[in-house]
């Protein structure tokens, strides 16, 4: 593909027609929540853009993140590097190392000045001045500082980046921070999850690239069309929980008839997420519906929150069908409600210190 190519002209010489690219935009719009209207709009911003040049940063992670996006259905991995983004730089992925690779870095920083996206998984360490995680002989912090320097956004894939996640537990030894620390007023786009899930990735680069804008984010600078509703709102088992039918374990009988998992530790009530709808591996299967309850992933702190087999605190001492009624994940969570996610996530975290004051 020429430089100065469209996606447009590229793609039509590969024999995509109108007709799939439309498609395509729809999928696109419907995953983010997007008026019927903006699809052409989506389609054309789309088609007049140029293939957007991409800095993938890795510091304190485990590759889960670039695992995941490597599974991507819509657009496929693939499709994703060769036709919509120049990926000019990822630890993980290039083929080239040492001085090349990094050269490769600072020609591509170079040549798209003011336009480029820093993709960033992986927290960053500071402490002992952050000899604990380097690349080149170059600090994660002052990797991040440079390269961030005349990009575009930011965009912080897994919780690692987003929140600090695990590297950041107590007793975070590394000193780790998450990459909103570090941003430097740049646009910061969170997409959280360990790892986060592969559409989202994209469908948030595909947003960036046809509108050149950042998408509309929640208090935590999540994309709302993925985070806007917990798992438990869209979850296939809440008709259970609203009925009181619970599984006290992973092979009793309520396991084995699907019921809610609330009792055995889920976590849906109080994690905002796609994984009900967008599911995995190509919309295949999510924890809950693979018999596991949520960790708890996206959400800050979730490593300290622990005891994920522990269920949430119980509104007002509710019980059995009760705690339907009580709404621990549909009132409780509502606009206005008393309790916020974030306000059971402290009383879950103040229920286990007490719990260790006593041991």
């Amino acid at each position: 593909m020429k430089h100065d190519d469209t996606l447009a002209a590229e793609l039509q010489r590969r024999g995509v027609s109108r007709r799939a690219f439309l498609k395509f935009g729809s999928y696109i719009a419907s995953i983010m929540a997007l008026p019927p209207s903006s699809v052409e709009a989506l389609a054309e911003g789309l088609a007049a853009a140029h293939r957007q040049s991409v800095i993938w940063l890795s510091f304190q992670e485990c590759t889960g993140c670039t695992e995941s996006l490597t599974r991507s259905h819509s657009p496929t991995f693939e499709n994703l590097i060769f036709d919509f983004i120049s990926l000019d730089y990822h630890h993980t992925l290039m083929a080239v190392s040492g001085e090349a690779a990094e050269q490769a870095r600072k020609a591509a920083m170079a040549a798209n000045k003011g336009k480029y996206i820093v993709v960033v998984d992986g927290s960053v360490p500071l402490k002992d001045g952050g000899v604990y995680s380097t690349i080149a002989g170059v600090t994660n912090h002052q990797m991040l500082e440079d390269t961030l320097k005349d990009a575009f956004a930011v965009i912080a894939v897994g919780t690692c980046a987003a929140f600090g996640g695990i590297p950041k537990a107590n007793p975070n030894p590394t000193g780790a921070v998450p990459i909103s620390e570090l941003s430097g007023g740049k646009p910061l786009i969170n997409i959280s999850g360990c790892p986060p899930i592969a559409d989202v990735m994209t469908g948030v680069v595909s947003y960036l690239l046809a509108f050149g804008k950042v998408p509309d984010l929640d208090h935590l600078s999540r994309p709302k069309a993925f985070f806007g509703e917990t798992i438990h709102d869209r979850c296939y088992r809440r008709p259970f929980y609203e009925r009181g039918l619970f599984a006290d374990g992973f092979d009793d009988h309520g396991a084995r008839q699907g019921y809610c998992l609330y009792k055995v530790g889920c976590k849906g009530p109080v994690t905002y997420n796609s994984c009900a709808t967008m599911k995995w591996n190509g919309g295949v299967s999510f924890p809950i519906q693979s018999g596991h309850g949520c960790l708890g992933c996206s959400e800050p702190d979730f490593w300290d929150m622990g005891g994920f087999y522990r269920p949430l605190p119980t509104p007002l001492g509710a019980t059995g069908p009760a705690l339907a009624g009580a709404a621990l994940a549909g009132a409780a969570l509502g606009v206005g409600a008393a309790y916020s996610a974030r306000h059971h996530q402290k009383t879950y975290l103040a229920s286990l210190e007490k719990e260790k004051e006593k041991e």
